[in-house]
């Protein structure tokens, strides 16, 4: 049952509150770097217990359970943490780039209990090809977010607006992974319509 696969997937667990005590303290710097080596390390591990488990044919009902779980925690503790902490902050709009975080969010949420109502009735639902560039645009805006905090010297100017490159990239692709959790989120629920009465 602990496979080195299933193992890999219960260390991001367990790595979870580490990555949000890391990011707690605005700041600090070097906690972010940190936290920005740790969240890279469990992005790592994610890829490598899928690979694993496929190529040993070692796939576990337990590894199939735990892995999105995994993955929605993280996800969910990173924005919780850096919305919190006013790290989803910009230019012109202020705060209101919290609203990205909050759909992808409400996305993972209502798909997680969509996937569990068809898992009911034998329907299942496959990861298309948008949702993983969605999950993409998703990684790279957090690991951007959380190097933006760990370089703040790392700036650009840009006529009279000064702006830290990482967490412009952050925060522009925390909004194109908001767009497409919209639309995945829509071809998913359009799925589940057909099998509810």
């Amino acid at each position: 049952m602990l496979s080195l696969p299933n193992i890999l997937t219960l260390s991001r667990i367990f790595a979870i509150p580490l990555l949000a005590y890391f990011l707690w303290w605005p700041g600090w710097a070097t906690g972010f770097l940190v936290a920005f080596v740790l969240y890279c390390l469990m992005g790592i591990t994610d890829y490598f217990d899928g690979y694993l488990a496929r190529a040993s044919g070692a796939v576990s009902k337990l590894g199939i359970f735990l892995d999105p779980i995994a993955d929605k925690i993280m996800v969910a503790a990173v924005i919780l943490v850096l919305a919190a902490q006013g790290v989803l902050r910009g230019p012109y709009v202020g705060d209101m780039h919290v609203i990205a975080g909050l759909i992808i969010l409400v996305r993972e949420i209502a798909v997680s209990g969509l996937r569990e109502f068809l898992g009911g009735l034998q329907v299942s639902m496959p990861v298309s090809r948008l949702a993983k560039w969605k999950t993409t645009f998703q990684l790279v805006a957090l690991g951007s977010l959380i190097l933006g905090q760990g370089l703040p010297d790392w700036l650009v100017t840009i006529g009279d607006l000064e702006a830290n490159v990482p967490h412009t990239v952050g925060l522009t692709t925390l909004w194109a992974a908001a767009v497409l959790t919209l639309i995945t989120g829509w071809d998913y629920l359009r799925v589940g319509l057909k099998h509810m009465d």
